[in-house]
């Protein structure tokens, strides 16, 4: 099948999918949790022949350990689905409403944005998360994986489009993948059929994708995210706080690439964090204050405040106080999670309303900007973008809205002229 016979398809289930009841599409989820579950082994055998291509190929620890899959991560892909079945329904609410004039009447109403393009990395496990938000929120998804998880992708995906033709009346087009680079090419140019992609990746990979397609794209790029250590901060929080954005996950979007710490208490908390740091086995670079302070640190070269570690790497600078730690997220960050540590609320509120990020957060790890953690069921992706839809997106980034009118003949003639009736614009 082509890829543009594969984007009609998903056209045509879109307009299917606008139309189907809750109670419908929570029933298809819980087939597609079932079947991740009950075929748990298959999943893992598919998973391991990716692992082994992966490390033939060469393929970057980050992106192995966020390839491999086990028994509780299925059980987990299974949950996320379950509790986008608990979420509310957002198609079909009403937002707004007001009354014209007598007898005529214009209501605001969510509606799904129709078929979704998805992009993304070496994370089987973003399947079922993507495809469940689209399905709940009434969208088709076309899905393309990276290659490394060719098999894990495949059997995943056939899984859920088998529990789809559980259910009567959803149709099957509504999960469907591509699989090559040359694909993805082809998928750009259907703009007809494909309302919006969602590229998750590098800057340089959203960038190409933006530069390439006349689809509306929601950008989810890097993720250079920094813990900033205030002078007010309290030392047993900044050492939690600072390993855990490091350390949980570091090959997450979310992990901290940049901390940064006051000069009036550099002296004192850079020795203890540095030898936290190295006894986990991370890789230190610092600027020359720092350097000056702890031992066993590189200089920092200029590019390495702009890079995405995605590892256990750290770059570590003296910053003079909190105007100039706000200037040095907003100039080498990427718009993602930023995070103070500080016992000043004055100073937090200061910190969190300066920093252009879409997770802004005080006294907590940065690991704490996901769709599951901020009780949206699960994400399509975190957006980096200004638009209707930044940070992690959920259920709500999948909803645009239409404006319905109902009225009883009237015409717009009978608001001009000399005896021009007047509008009420009264909210309903």
């Amino acid at each position: 099948m082509t890829v543009s016979e594969i984007a009609k398809k998903a056209n045509s289930a879109a307009l299917v999918l606008a139309h189907l009841s809750t109670d419908v599409k929570n029933q298809v989820l819980e087939e597609m949790a079932n079947a991740l579950e009950e075929n748990c082994d298959a999943i893992l055998s598919a998973n391991e022949k990716d692992l082994k291509f992966a490390n033939q190929e060469g393929i970057a620890k980050p992106l192995i350990a966020r390839l491999a899959l086990s028994e509780s991560k299925v059980r987990g892909m299974a949950q996320g689905i379950r509790s986008v079945v608990a979420l509310p329904d957002p198609a079909g609410v009403c937002q707004s409403a007001m009354e014209i004039d007598d007898d005529l009447t214009v209501y605001r109403v969510s509606c799904p944005i129709g078929v979704i393009g998805a992009i993304f990395e070496s994370r089987p496990d973003a399947v079922p998360q993507i495809s469940s938000l689209c399905l709940k929120s009434g969208n088709a998804v076309i899905l393309k994986g990276g290659r490394e998880a060719q098999n894990s992708n495949k059997i995943i995906v056939g899984l859920l489009t088998d529990a789809i033709k559980k259910v009567s009346g959803v149709p099957e087009a509504a999960v469907q993948m591509i699989e090559t680079r040359a694909e993805v090419a082809d998928m750009l140019k259907e703009e007809k059929y494909i309302n919006l992609v969602v590229p998750r990746g590098s800057n340089d990979f959203v960038k190409y994708i933006q530069e390439n397609t006349r689809i509306p794209v929601l950008g989810h790029s890097e993720g250079i995210c920094h813990n900033y250590i205030d002078k007010d901060a309290d030392l047993s929080k900044t050492l939690r706080i600072a390993l855990d954005s490091k350390m949980q996950y570091p090959a997450a979007c979310n992990a901290m690439e940049n901390l940064l710490v006051h000069k009036e208490i550099a002296s004192e908390i850079i020795p203890k964090l540095v030898e936290k740091f190295q006894e986990k086995g991370v890789s230190l670079v610092g600027c020359d204050e720092t350097c000056k302070i702890a031992t066993g640190l590189s200089l920092a070269s200029e590019k390495e405040w702009d890079e995405e570690y995605n590892d256990l790497k750290l770059a570590i600078k003296v910053i003079g106080g909190l105007e100039e730690a706000i200037s040095f997220i907003n100039e080498h960050g990427s718009g993602h999670t930023d995070t103070i540590i500080t016992e000043n609320v004055e100073t937090a509120e200061a910190f969190m309303n300066g920093v252009n990020s879409a997770s802004v957060m005080c006294n907590a790890s940065t690991r704490f900007a996901d769709g599951f953690r901020y009780g949206l069921g699960a994400e399509i992706g975190i957006s980096t973008n200004k638009t209707h839809a930044r940070g992690p997106v959920g259920l709500e980034g999948l909803i645009i809205y239409k404006y319905k009118v109902y009225g009883k003949g009237q015409i717009v003639s009978d608001y001009s002229g000399e005896n021009a009736r007047s509008f009420t614009h009264k909210p309903l």
